[in-house]
């Protein structure tokens, strides 16, 4: 069967300027065109297109013609939105990620007219498509249009045919897009964060959950534990990824300037104070504020921030006038703060504000399987770095880094390798080159833990090796080695290698034969040395 196609006969100087321009024209079949419930991949997936219509005063009849074609089709649903160059959008958009597309109706397409709307547009709905109509299209400035972001422009009078191909056409666009920006901030955020063992899985399973919500969070944990990777994860993960993330060293901030740096202030508040100061919440509008060191930070300003957290509003130093910030708040410490709160140094309030979302982070001796992990990652980037090949960790000096109580976490190892780097001429980095005390704590020089840690470490490698033999297969692993798979379960469990099991296990039943990650198969070849 011949199915007909419909074009417009008549082209209109905005159609050839639109194909000058290389957009590129829908031919749709008739009956497409009489059939509203058959328009091509309108409700793809199931889904909906959301679409922002924006106004002017002047604008509502030609906004009304929009509604009217957005309600006679299947799969479009729409909210309006009025703008005036006095008070901005009304209402005020709840969820600036909420629209796919945003139609913008403007009483002309004067570039002096439109830029005053573009602006508060592209604040209002980040990344977010917007195609613009106008009520009088004769004085046609669409190349400065462009300019300004508009993705696409629509001539009156506004025909169904030309509206709602455009519209789809944008929203597909929005959609895939979006797939492409979360697996990116997944590959920014989290690339970083490298740890196998379960007490460490536990709390990176955390953090696309807290980046979905916008609620405070206390990241606390001993000096060098990453805390503000943690900090960077949920930013990049999060909404307001594609706004700034500032980080602020509390403790680095001068008693009696804490209060300017973070809120501002005022030509002349205090001596020195030569001009007018934004302050760092104001730099991160928008965005996330990082406040490392939180329990350093000075009475007053504890105060103000309480107030910010409440309100979401703030005064500068010297300043009347109250602002209002639109961030989110991650704090970070190494300190103990129920035993701050009852000192009273500092605000219980203010702890139960930050504190609505916690993670704590362990320390390196808490998960000595990820030594192993860390320390080839960091020889492969100082490799990348120097454009050199990567030295290799001998036998002795692997032993000599899982032996080490490392104080100083995971910062501590990074510059102990580093200056291990540095001061080997071979290939590989020998104990000799390990710049680490040698006087352990007494209980460290015990025979007993001396002989629970190479236990430890032996039962790991062996269990890595046995589970890669048997292509994370349980049940045959527990049988090669004799043991009742129940107690072969939990010694799995206590190594933090279920999930390396589950995941190898999944991989081979897609068929896909990635079997174990590359810092897992690093861990499995050096368990074969070791044995």
């Amino acid at each position: 069967m011949r199915v007909a196609y419909w074009r417009t006969s008549r082209r209109s100087d905005g159609s050839r300027l639109r194909a000058e321009l290389g957009f590129q024209s829908t031919i749709l079949p008739i009956s497409t065109l009489m059939t509203p419930a058959r328009l091509p991949n309108l409700t793809e997936a199931s889904s909906v297109i959301r679409v922002a219509i924006v106004c002017e005063p002047e604008t509502k009849v030609l906004a009304d013609s929009l509604e009217r074609l957005l309600t006679e089709a299947n799969g479009f649903t729409f909210s309006r939105f009025e703008y005036a160059a006095e008070s901005g959008l009304k209402p005020k958009p709840a969820n600036p990620r909420n629209p796919d597309v945003v139609v913008a109706t403007l009483d002309s397409f004067q570039a002096t007219k439109t830029q005053r709307v573009f602006a508060p547009l592209q604040r209002a709905f980040p990344h977010r498509p917007v195609l613009v109509t106008a009520t009088d299209p004769e004085a046609f400035d669409v190349f400065p249009l462009l300019q300004m972001g508009a993705a696409d422009f629509l001539l009156p009078p506004l025909r169904r045919s030309e509206v709602l191909p455009r519209i789809m056409r944008q929203a597909q666009v929005t959609c895939r897009g979006n797939a492409l920006v979360q697996k990116l901030k997944q590959d920014i955020g989290l690339k970083q964060i490298i740890g196998d063992s379960a007490v460490f899985l536990d709390k990176v399973l955390c953090v696309p959950r807290f980046a979905r919500c916008d609620a405070t969070v206390l990241i606390s944990g001993e000096s060098g534990t990453g805390k503000e990777l943690f900090a960077r994860a949920i930013h990049y993960l999060s909404p307001r990824a594609g706004r700034p993330f500032v980080p602020v060293n509390c403790g680095a901030l001068p008693e009696n300037l804490a209060e300017s740096e973070l809120f501002g202030h005022k030509r002349g508040a205090f001596t020195g104070a030569a001009c007018d100061q934004a302050g760092l919440i104001r730099e991160a509008e928008g965005g996330t504020l990082f406040l490392d060191e939180i329990d350093c930070l000075t009475p007053q300003a504890q105060v103000k921030l309480l107030r910010l957290l409440q309100d979401g509003e703030y005064r500068s130093v010297g300043s009347q006038q109250t602002l209002h910030a639109n961030i989110r708040v991650v704090a970070a410490t190494n300190a103990d703060f129920s035993y701050m709160v009852r000192e009273g140094k500092f605000r219980e309030d203010l702890f139960y504000r930050l504190n609505v979302l916690s993670l704590t982070l362990p320390p390196l001796r808490e998960r000595r399987g990820d030594i192993l992990l860390l320390a080839h990652d960091f020889l492969e980037k100082h490799a990348a770095i120097t454009d050199r090949q990567p030295k290799k960790l001998s036998l002795a000096a692997l032993n000599r880094l899982l032996s080490y109580s490392w104080p100083g976490n995971v910062r501590e190892l990074q510059n102990v390798l580093t200056r291990a780097i540095v001061l080997s001429d071979r290939d590989s980095v020998e104990p000799s080159n390990l710049d680490l005390p040698d006087n352990f704590a007494a209980e460290e020089q015990s025979f007993q833990a001396m002989k629970s840690r190479a236990v430890q470490r032996f039962e790991h490698d062996f269990l890595a090796t046995v589970l890669h033999a048997h292509d994370g297969n349980i049940t045959r692993a527990a049988f090669a080695v004799k043991k009742n798979r129940r107690a072969f379960w939990e010694l799995l469990r206590k190594h933090g290698l279920l999930a390396a099991a589950r995941r190898n296990s999944a991989a081979l039943r897609r068929g896909t034969g990635a079997g174990y990650p590359s810092r897992v198969r690093t861990t499995i070849r050096h368990a074969k040395a070791l044995l």
